[in-house]
């Protein structure tokens, strides 16, 4: 039951995971590439895609967004994970026992899988910060456990995903927690590649100061680019180390061990509009100078503002004029007075 609700396959002595990609040939370039998923993939043309370029002067502070907690994230047990090349990145299983708290429902963690770039090529990241990209993104994919028996069945459903964006940039020390996934990558070099990693404490992967992210709806970045992600991006980032970054891009392959080799790299997505969509941030970001609720007040003050200064304007134009008019009046009746007396 557990690996039903985890979506796993057995194949041999490894467990690999059930891929949440869809069944067509598809690739980030070329003939098939990302300009070209809406002709097979309707919803990836839809308006509510990720990523996103997050501009921070437009994201407001929202003083209600809950803390999140992740649970059993230092302690996924004793089995060993699954990490599996499936030709367009490389993709970790994890328990169930893993899960996070701070969302509306219960989400339980599926899988995590990385983004990178080319070599000597700045970006690699897919979620951008002021069109800032970084050189790698990690997304530790959770689904809603109180309402669907697995992932896939999820991933089709409004909010049946939590995703957690861990922006990675390169640091002067090689990480010992990014080094429990890259120092496998030689054995699964080739798609349709797995093997299994002894268990680790796959917190040491987050960055710091998990309190702070930003927040919005949005969708898988890869097809079928199903809407249904509640999508938490980290405002701080995790580091590895130069050697570490090249290791991810010089190493694995998309096809498989008797094609022609074709190295992966550049498994991004654009950013893609952000339509009429609102991104939050559980902190004041840089820039934006007011909360949700401020700019709401904001908004009202300046609303009822301009009320009072339209009807003091209407008042003191109603004041001027009857007092030209008294004026007027004064000097006809002194007028008809001399003209009286004249005669």
């Amino acid at each position: 039951d557990k690996k039903k609700r985890l979506g796993v396959l057995i194949r041999g002595n490894v467990t690999a995971p059930v891929p949440l990609l869809a069944g067509s040939h598809w690739t980030y370039e070329g003939p098939h590439g990302q300009d070209h998923w809406p002709a097979t993939y309707p919803e990836c043309g839809s308006n509510a895609q990720s990523p996103i370029d997050i501009q921070t002067e437009r994201v407001p502070f929202d003083s209600e967004l809950p803390a999140l907690k992740p649970h059993g994230y230092d302690q996924p047990g004793t089995e060993p994970l699954s990490l599996h090349n499936n030709g367009h990145t490389v993709q970790l299983s994890l328990p169930p026992t893993l899960y996070l708290g701070g969302l509306p429902r219960n989400y339980v963690a599926a899988q995590l899988h990385l983004h990178w770039g080319r070599k000597g090529q700045p970006g690699g990241s897919e979620h951008q910060v002021n069109s800032e990209a970084t050189a790698a993104e990690l997304h530790i994919v959770h689904y809603d456990a109180d309402s669907f028996n697995n992932l896939n069945e999820a991933a089709q459903k409004p909010q049946g995903l939590a995703v957690l964006g861990i922006l990675i940039e390169v640091g002067e020390n090689q990480s010992p927690a990014y080094e429990h996934i890259l120092s496998h990558l030689e054995t699964i070099r080739y798609k349709g590649q797995s093997t299994l990693v002894p268990p680790f404490n796959v917190g040491g992967l987050l960055p710091p100061e998990l309190g702070e992210y930003y927040r919005y709806n949005g969708s898988l970045t890869t097809p079928p680019c199903y809407q249904s992600v509640i999508w938490t991006v980290f405002r701080r980032k995790a580091q590895i180390s130069m050697e570490q970054l090249e290791k991810l891009q010089e190493t694995l392959f998309t096809t498989e061990e008797n094609s022609p080799s074709q190295l992966l790299v550049q498994n991004y997505r654009a950013p893609q509009p952000l339509n009429h969509r609102l991104v939050v941030a559980s902190f004041i970001p840089e820039g934006a100078l007011y909360s949700t609720g401020e700019m709401v007040g904001l908004g009202l003050g300046i609303l009822f503002g301009c009320l009072f200064l339209l009807l003091a304007g209407y008042f003191i134009a109603r004041k001027i004029r009857r007092n030209r008019l008294g004026e007027q009046k004064s000097v006809v009746f002194t007028s008809s007075r001399r003209a009286t007396t004249d005669e």
